[in-house]
């Protein structure tokens, strides 16, 4: 048997695998852009699948497609979206800025193969790639559909989940921790106290709004431009066929899918990309900032600020035996800054609507979707192996707000600014803490000083007890 068959596709023939179900365009394809090796991630092919499926059912309930043909396609299709076909769909990223390739590799498939569930050969086009599987649509309607609808469902199901649940941690952190005081810092230099889980509360809470921001990317990803065809018009649709097939991705996805409001917005702009990975980057900035603060909390053991201790998961160093690092939070530090990367081609992508289609639309699923994805693993897993074992250090927290010079702000309402700057100066000058300058020197009542410099009312608002600035 030879390895190879000859289809055809409108520019003539071209050789394909024997065993593969695609056709000549992706043949074509494949030949013309062997760049990356890097293909569209598996959420977007069955966003894809659920797109045909719509399709085909669609299509034969309004009578344009005979139903032993669309049945077949809907099967295929369902195959697609199940991920069984996975080792077909193989068009690089980086190719026809619509998305046309990757379309083309998709009705390719299904073709083929609901050409074999109805008894035919591959390659025979019994079940034809763009006048059955592609009926009603362009792929400069499909492909942004099923980026918003990958985009979407990554998000509720992956990256939203994976964000409460730190948030829960963090939240189990800040009660376990309100009684533990320690200092606080502002310009990274000793502030007045704060208690741990005061800390803790903002970090959980910045995972909170975070949630927040993720709920507007909802408002603009459920608009699907499916229905718009070519360049919006929807010319070779049928006036029912947009709001029937979108009606049974919301039914299949759970998700409130609704054709756009307008589809010349919907396909010769892709902003509701450029919104979602501008807020899946903003999640990121305040993500790292909760990773880089316990890293530097956990520093040490013995020269760092040490006040919280990370669980151990692997050796630190192949020099200096005994060393532990911060892995877990440098892991996901790493991934936040490869979305701030990321949310840049995607924005700089949606520079490039040029009149009625933006031609940039394959990089910015991708980026956009592995920023989703990487970040939703990296916070999983930061939340499991970092913040579930994390442990705080009481002594350490007690020793350092003792030994602060800020311990001072609380008599600037009692003896001044001046001389409060005065006696810390003095303090740091001779190694001594406030307190002890303060009872050696006798600058207040013992019974006064000690109640001005308890740490825990620091904590709270109040007069005598530390303003605020710098």
């Amino acid at each position: 048997m030879p390895d190879y068959r000859i289809e055809r596709d409108s520019m003539g023939e071209m050789r394909v695998p024997a065993g593969a179900l695609y056709g000549a365009q992706t043949a074509r394809a494949l030949e013309n852009f062997p760049i990356s090796g890097i293909t569209f991630p598996r959420r977007f092919y069955r966003a894809m699948g659920l797109i045909k499926k719509a399709a085909a059912l669609t299509n034969r309930d309004l009578g344009l497609l005979d139903p032993r043909i669309a049945d077949a396609i809907a099967r295929a299709a369902g195959e697609v979206a199940d991920g069984r076909l996975d080792e077909h769909l193989v068009v690089d990223i980086f190719q026809t800025g619509s998305g046309t390739s990757t379309n083309m590799n998709v009705n390719e498939v299904i073709a083929n193969r609901a050409t074999e569930i109805l008894g035919g050969e591959r390659g025979s086009k019994l079940v034809h790639p763009n006048d059955h599987v592609n009926l009603g649509q362009s792929s400069n309607d499909v492909i942004p559909t099923a980026i918003r609808i990958a985009a979407l469902e990554a998000i509720e199901e992956e990256l939203a989940p994976a964000l409460e649940r730190l948030g829960t941690a963090l939240q189990e952190k800040a009660r376990a921790w309100d009684g533990i005081v320690k200092i606080g810092r502002t310009h990274l230099m000793d502030a007045t106290p704060i208690r741990l889980g005061q800390e803790f509360s903002g970090y959980a809470s910045q995972v909170d709004h975070a949630l927040r921001r993720l709920r507007m990317a909802r408002a603009h990803l459920v608009e699907l431009p499916l229905g718009g065809t070519a360049v919006g018009t929807g010319i070779n649709t049928h006036p029912e066929f947009a709001r029937r097939a979108i009606a049974l991705l919301a039914e299949w996805t759970g998700l409130p899918f609704r054709e756009a409001e307008n589809h010349f917005e919907a396909q010769g702009s892709q902003d509701a990309l450029v919104e979602a990975s501008a807020l899946v980057r903003t999640v990121a900035v305040g993500i790292l900032k909760i990773a880089n603060d316990i890293r530097w909390l956990a520093s040490g053991p013995r020269t760092g600020i040490g006040e919280l201790v990370l669980p151990p998961v692997q050796p630190g160093s192949s020099i200096m035996p005994g060393k532990v690092n911060p892995v877990i939070a440098e892991s996901l530090m790493m991934v936040c800054v490869q979305v701030m990367g990321n949310d840049l081609t995607v924005s700089l992508g949606g520079q490039h609507g040029n009149f009625e289609l933006n031609v940039m639309m394959p990089v910015m699923a991708h980026n956009l979707l592995q920023s989703i994805t990487l970040l939703a693993r990296a916070v999983d897993n930061f939340t499991r192996r970092a913040v579930a074992g994390l442990e705080a250090n009481r002594q350490r927290c007690e020793e350092m707000v003792e030994r602060s010079l800020a311990m001072v702000t609380s008599l600037a309402p009692v003896i001044g600014y001046d001389r409060a700057a005065a006696l810390a100066k003095k303090a740091h000058e001779e190694n001594r803490t406030i307190r002890e300058l303060l009872l050696a020197e006798k600058v207040l009542p013992a019974d006064e000083i000690a109640r001005l410099l308890d740490p825990w009312s620091m904590t709270e608002p109040g007069l005598g007890k530390g303003e605020g600035g710098g």
